[in-house]
């Protein structure tokens, strides 16, 4: 991590010299191996990760291609089903509660993993070992409004009387979803405002929302603006992520290709992601040139 933060410290000293990146470039194939196409979804953690995939396997001397900012996760879903892209990194809890609708979440991370991967395989895809960091979900309020309403545990939340609660499309219904985490909680009074990821910080600081859901390796919460409510009943599970892939890609590309992503996932904690993140978010800089960064500093480039 000391030699990510020597990196980040460089990177603040480029303010404003890169703007967020989308789409990474096509590349041809060559030799026997096919063209590998990899998704990623509609925010910086995933832009982020993807091009640590693509740049990884490039250096690995694989053909890549980047799809990133497909979109939510029955979206990007599709796209993979439909043999549009090979693989995509996902959230393990996010498999079970979007894709396969479970009714109730496993206990454990190992588990969360295990019955994702099940469900996977039913459709023609597996998935690789997952990550050591996850990006749980948890509910932020301004610490003026805890303060005033005297909230510590997502339950207080009763005490503040109605609450309007910012949630993304994705996440309002399932085991981990908006309207079972009201009846959990007993959160009856409680009205919801569907935002796209990334905007309920604003609505947060405007006061347009009282609470919200975020994930927990936002770099906006690094600020120390937002006060986090204690999950007391562990309704928001698990959430490691790992490559999901179409059953056959990596037959075709060989042993190295799952090493080498295994390789990058095991280097992803908890504050290696996060100061990436605060990288692209707050200093401006593209997910290429962050996750190039990140993997030289590592080793890896």
């Amino acid at each position: 991590m000391k030699a990510l933060r020597r990196v980040l410290a460089g990177c603040l000293a480029l303010l404003g010299v890169a703007a967020l990146s989308g789409c990474g470039a096509v590349s041809e194939t060559t030799g026997s191996k096919p063209t590998v196409v990899i998704g990623a979804k509609e925010f910086t953690e995933q832009w982020i990760i993807g091009e640590l995939y693509k740049q990884a396997l490039t250096k690995a001397g694989y053909n890549v291609e980047l799809k990133s900012n497909i979109g939510s996760t029955t979206v990007i879903d599709g796209a993979l089903t439909s043999g549009q892209i090979d693989l995509y990194p996902e959230y393990t809890g996010v498999i079970l509660q979007v894709l396969a609708r479970s009714k109730t979440m496993p206990h454990s991370a190992a588990g969360t993993y295990r019955a994702a991967k099940a469900y996977e395989e039913t459709r023609g895809l597996t998935m690789l070992p997952p990550t050591p960091f996850q990006n749980r979900d948890a509910v932020a309020v301004k610490p003026a409004f805890a303060k005033k309403h005297g909230l510590k545990t997502i339950s207080d939340l009763r005490k503040a009387g109605h609450v309007v609660f910012a949630e993304y499309p994705d996440n309002m219904e399932g085991a981990l979803g908006y309207h079972d985490m009201v009846k959990t909680y007993g959160l009856h009074n409680t009205e919801v405002k569907t935002l796209n990821i990334g905007l309920q910080y604003s609505a947060l600081d405007h006061g347009q929302v009282d609470a919200a859901d975020v994930f927990t390796t936002d770099p906006q919460l690094a600020r120390g603006g937002y006060t986090l409510l204690d999950d007391t009943k562990g309704y928001y599970g698990f959430q490691n992520v790992a490559p999901v892939v179409r059953k056959g890609v990596q037959e075709k590309q060989g042993p190295e290709f799952a090493r080498t992503l295994n390789k990058v996932d095991a280097l992803l904690t908890d504050q290696a992601v996060r100061e990436m993140n605060r990288a692209v978010d707050t200093v401006r800089l593209a997910p290429s040139e962050v996750a190039a960064k990140f993997l030289k500093a590592n080793g890896i480039s």
